[in-house]
């Protein structure tokens, strides 16, 4: 509020007489007009220059290389993508970087698709439905190029494709003949744990798995019935366990499998997520692997060549997985083609957790005996 002096004068609050040199503006964002001021040529000639599509003079793009570094200037990349009709932008969406097997599945897809100048936008749905949708919507409204999705559901996989925008569904697919997929052969490297197991002498095993109907697992369940099926074995009433996502469920589950007298005498892993479980509660209870419990588990994290006993395992190529949806993704935008599904294999790595049968009994025989003397 103004105030009056003495004289009957109107005297105005002094922070209400600031000149406006005074006055501190943001600074502008350096735009292409202004590269091609300082360079001193067309906005044509400048954007020629900087992107190198068509012809400039050398000259004259020495002068816009070295204005556009003077000031600083970073191309708007919306502004492109508008005028392309879609930005050099991939959508990655994965599952749950906290697990080492999708963070190194990003990892090899970016390596990739950086290589070729595109930018990722990498977002962890952790593996909600919702969530995936959301992220889903999100890459399709800032026009991606091309989209890398480890899916939870149909749902975003067939809202990505229904707005044409290529899409490649990786470890998990939900639209067959829709979109293409690259996978691993869960089938064959859960068949040759299985017969490991059972070319050990093992008749009593238990696959801990987290459900059977997403094509990760309904493969590695395939592949175990498969290996009883042409041992000729009959298998036995707790050959599967199905222990659900919640990780507290999981440990639950796993404990109850392993403290009861009857327990399996060897344990299938589905996946490393169980296999940490199954370890854990392996040690809360004073089993010994081989000893007392054999066990294998399909993916090769890293913490099982450091443990002892190293777990016997198949090894997903998790950055080859990345590496090659990638290279794909990349053919499919340049020439779209019949969708089509590529596996890779998995190797089977042996390591001290597994032991023939008799080797267990005789533990047990032998521990009898000591217990005996000691009485």
């Amino acid at each position: 509020m103004a105030a009056v002096s003495p004289g009957g004068h109107v005297v105005e609050p002094s922070h209400q007489r600031v000149s406006a040199a005074a006055i501190e503006f943001p600074p502008t964002r350096t735009t292409l007009a202004d590269v091609a001021d300082r360079a001193g040529v067309s906005r044509s000639t400048a954007s020629r220059a900087l992107t190198g599509r068509g012809y400039a003079a050398p000259a004259a793009k020495e002068r816009v290389l070295l204005a556009a570094e003077e000031l600083g200037y970073v191309p708007d990349a919306n502004a492109r993508s508008l005028k392309a009709r879609h930005a050099l932008t991939v959508g990655l969406l994965v599952s749950d970087l906290r697990n080492r097997f999708y963070a190194d599945v990003a990892a090899g897809a970016s390596s990739v698709l950086k290589e070729e100048g595109y930018t990722i936008v990498l977002v962890d749905d952790t593996g909600s439905d919702l969530e995936e949708m959301a992220a889903a919507r999100t890459v399709l409204e800032m026009r991606v190029a091309g989209v890398l999705l480890t899916p939870v559901s149909p749902a975003a996989s067939q809202l990505i494709t229904r707005n044409g925008v290529p899409l490649i569904e990786i470890d998990r697919q939900f639209c067959r003949g829709e979109c293409d997929a690259v996978l691993v052969d869960n089938v064959t490297g859960a068949r040759q744990l299985t017969e490991h197991l059972l070319g050990l002498g093992h008749r009593r095993i238990t696959m801990i798995v987290n459900e059977t109907e997403w094509t990760t697992n309904a493969g590695r369940h395939k592949g175990y019935l498969q290996a009883w099926s042409a041992a000729g074995r009959r298998m036995p009433d707790d050959a599967v366990l199905l222990c659900g996502f919640d990780e507290k469920q999981i440990e639950d589950s796993t404990a109850e499998l392993l403290s009861d007298r009857h327990r399996p005498t060897a344990v299938f892993a589905a996946n490393n997520v169980v296999a940490e479980a199954v370890w854990r509660q392996a040690a809360r209870l004073g089993l010994r692997i081989p000893e007392d419990l054999s066990f294998v588990a399909f993916d090769d994290s890293p913490w099982m060549s450091m443990v002892d006993p190293g777990v016997t395992t198949v090894a997903q190529p998790s950055v080859e997985l990345g590496a090659r949806a990638a290279r794909l993704l990349l053919n499919r935008m340049a020439k779209p083609g019949r969708p089509r599904t590529s596996r890779l294999d998995c190797p089977l790595i042996v390591r001290g957790s597994t032991a023939r049968l008799v080797r267990r009994r005789r533990a047990v025989r032998k521990a009898a005996t000591v217990a005996g003397s000691a009485r």
